[in-house]
């Protein structure tokens, strides 16, 4: 069956409209629960517990997705080439037994270590680890060899210590009407934003690099803060296996496309704008596929992002193609993280 109406982000977060009265009052309910953690931790009432090595926190304060999966590759990649070793420390959304710490290979059970870890591991082949307990991820990927970690969504797990945050942001929804959740997307306050060191713009695909202008970076964000990250699609590859192709060789067709991520639309545009016919199917983010997801009454190719193709594997069905991406990012950014995480400064 299709997920198509299964998933809905509240109207009021992006369309200017106001929030309901029961989402203000939530708010504030919200807003002091976070006003309280966050003063546990700077007056010291609660450590912060620091691995040993270089940590680099991935991560939104945004609810939904945008963009920290492809980011947290790329950052994987760059640490390699730059002779490091990178390992990512994940909690894992969407797993079962969320308790229970694993190691994330690259035959592993979606299902057992989350869908987004699973990826990391594939595309990276660096050892990711999942756990609630960002600490103990950090340390179990030192013990292992790493000497730098990477935190995957990490940005409000305040008891793991870090060097470096960045922030990913949507640069079309940026943060939408401004306020807290449930009145707004906001996980955490605006003026959190200062702390991280990087601001990454999500423009989507190369196409938007175009109408991108320099001036749009927001000049009260600090020089060198705000960075924009583009995405590149690769050869869309059959799940059932064969030779991959260019997405432009689906122009002109119709297919069903399927996405079960923080923000599906995202993925249905990007496939528009090469001028593809959609039939959307958005599915709760992390959603575990069976077959009968994919019984949509007509025998049309079905594109869905390399996320959802993890949790594939095991659908024998000829018409599933897997769409992967690759963020790039400006030379400059490159070389001014690194050099942080080289000074620590």
């Amino acid at each position: 069956m299709s997920g198509t109406s299964s998933r809905h982000t509240p109207s009021w977060w992006f369309d200017g409209s106001p929030a309901p009265l029961w989402a203000r009052l939530l708010t504030q309910v919200y807003a002091a629960a976070i006003a309280l953690r966050r003063f546990i931790y700077r007056r010291g009432l609660r450590k912060q517990v620091h691995p040993g090595v270089p940590v680099l926190v991935v991560g939104n304060l945004v609810a939904g997705g945008s963009g920290k999966t492809p980011m947290t590759i790329a950052l994987v990649e760059r640490l390699r080439q730059a002779g490091m070793v990178p390992g990512v420390a994940s909690r894992g959304h969407g797993r079962a037994e969320l308790k229970t710490p694993r190691w994330v290979e690259s035959d592993s059970n979606p299902r057992e270590v989350g869908d987004e870890p699973l990826l990391i591991a594939r595309r990276t082949g660096a050892r990711v680890r999942v756990d609630v307990d960002r600490v103990a991820a950090a340390k179990a990927l030192v013990d292992a060899g790493c000497n730098v970690v990477v935190c995957d969504d990490g940005l409000q797990h305040y008891r793991l210590a870090r060097d470096v945050e960045i922030e990913v942001q949507d640069v079309r929804r940026r943060y939408g009407n401004g306020r807290l959740m449930p009145a707004g997307p906001l996980r955490e306050p605006l003026e959190r934003a200062a702390d991280c060191a990087f601001r990454v713009l999500n423009l989507g695909q190369p196409e938007g690099t175009e109408v991108f202008k320099p001036e749009a970076l927001d000049a009260s964000a600090g020089p060198g803060r705000e960075w924009p990250m583009w995405l590149e699609v690769g050869a869309v590859v059959p799940l059932a296996g064969g030779r991959g192709a260019p997405l432009s060789e689906f122009a002109g067709q119709r297919v069903h496309a399927v996405a079960g991520i923080g923000e599906p639309e995202r993925f249905f545009v990007m496939l528009r704008e090469f001028g593809i016919g959609v039939v959307p199917h958005a599915f709760p983010d992390h959603h575990a596929y069976v077959p009968g997801d994919f019984e949509f009454g007509s025998p049309l190719p079905v594109l869905m992002t390399e996320k959802d193709a993890v949790k594939c594997a095991g659908i024998d069905l000829p018409r599933l193609h897997s769409v992967p991406i690759t963020a790039h990012m400006p030379d400059a950014f490159w070389s001014t993280l690194l050099a942080r995480v080289a000074t620590g400064k």
